[in-house]
């Protein structure tokens, strides 16, 4: 891989695709995740993409606290990390070369407002990082890596 790849999951898989962005084409196989899963949480820094949470459906529904890990520079399937503190789904994610933030997002019951975050660098479970104002039920996030305003 040459650098500026997005790496993405399939939906309701547990496939891992990469696009190359300084040239168009087609999605390629990346490789594969330890347990198929819709609506994950994903974030990454510059050497590690995260995926987190996620459920299954139809039929019967399951959360997941798992967290895995990929290698951006190189192919191959996904690796434990840790698990989140709180089963869910569809939060809102930012990150910062250190640090990843999961929040709010759709439990396996109604909404919730809590935040956990990660150490990109090293593997182990999330930990609460506080409460967001609202409980919600999904969304989206975005950051960038000054890590705090003065």
């Amino acid at each position: 891989m040459a650098g500026d790849e997005v790496v993405q999951m399939a939906n309701k898989t547990n496939v891992i695709e990469f696009v190359t962005i300084a040239t168009t084409g087609n999605a390629t196989d990346f490789g594969d995740l330890t347990q198929g899963r819709s609506s994950s949480n994903g974030l990454s820094n510059s050497t590690r993409g995260i995926i987190a949470g996620g459920y299954t459906f139809p039929g019967t529904t399951t959360y997941y606290n798992i967290i895995e890990f990929v290698t951006i520079a190189t192919t191959g399937n996904a690796t434990d990390f840790g698990d989140a503190v709180e089963l869910k789904r569809a939060s809102y994610n930012g990150s910062t070369p250190t640090r990843g933030v999961f929040a709010a997002g759709t439990p396996a019951s109604n909404a919730t407002n809590s935040i956990e975050f990660i150490t990109i660098a090293t593997t182990g479970n999330a930990k609460d990082f506080g409460d967001t104002r609202n409980a919600q039920r999904s969304g989206s996030g975005c950051s960038d890596s000054h890590g705090g305003l003065s």
